[in-house]
């Protein structure tokens, strides 16, 4: 089996692949969701896709984690778990990402991004400004899921586990069938 059917697989059996209506936290609209946090309540599947995610980053140095919460934060720490590097998170305040709870990033610390999924890329994008801003050099953004068809643009090398070219739609220019449908904003 490969990569992309084993992910799919584990998102499948844990009930993290759903389909339907949902609105995404872009706004846009789609027939598919992951809903990340049923695949993170076990720990099993979890283990088993950082350590795909960390063959994906052989080559990339990082000697810090950092996740935005609360989608990055079980994958972010497991895999900062599986590298034996040191894990931190920036959260929301004032509808912002911010880096708090007295975590600090040294000038030139090496770090890594982990995020869930990412469509547009904006809370991955705020993340890496974040510690740019603090001085760090970010190796790599890896996420789990890339559901953005090769539109979401970072500025430093991006490693997906997997690419999935998911049909997103505006609002108020929605297919017939989802017109049928009620939507539905599950959260990541």
């Amino acid at each position: 089996m490969s990569v992309n059917e084993t992910v799919l697989q584990i998102f499948r059996d844990s009930g993290a692949l759903l389909d339907g209506h949902f609105i995404l936290r872009s706004g846009l609209r789609s027939r598919q969701f992951f809903q990340c946090a049923q695949v993170c309540q076990y720990m099993d599947k979890v283990t088993a896709l950082a350590e795909m995610l960390l063959k994906k980053l052989e080559g990339y140095s990082f000697e810090t984690v950092i996740a935005p919460a609360m989608g990055g934060l079980v994958i972010g720490q497991e895999v900062a778990r599986q590298a034996g590097v040191r894990f931190i998170f920036v959260e929301k305040e004032n509808d912002q990402l911010v880096l708090r709870r007295n975590f600090k990033v040294s000038p030139g610390e090496k770090v890594l991004i982990v995020e869930d999924v990412v469509t547009r890329g904006g809370r991955a994008n705020e993340a890496i400004a974040i510690a740019q801003e603090l001085g760090a050099e970010v190796a790599a953004l890896s996420v789990l899921v890339d559901r953005s068809s090769g539109k979401a643009d970072f500025a430093v090398p991006f490693v997906p586990l997997i690419s999935m070219n998911v049909e997103t739609f505006d609002p108020n220019n929605l297919p017939e069938d989802l017109e049928k449908i009620p939507a539905v904003k599950p959260g990541s």
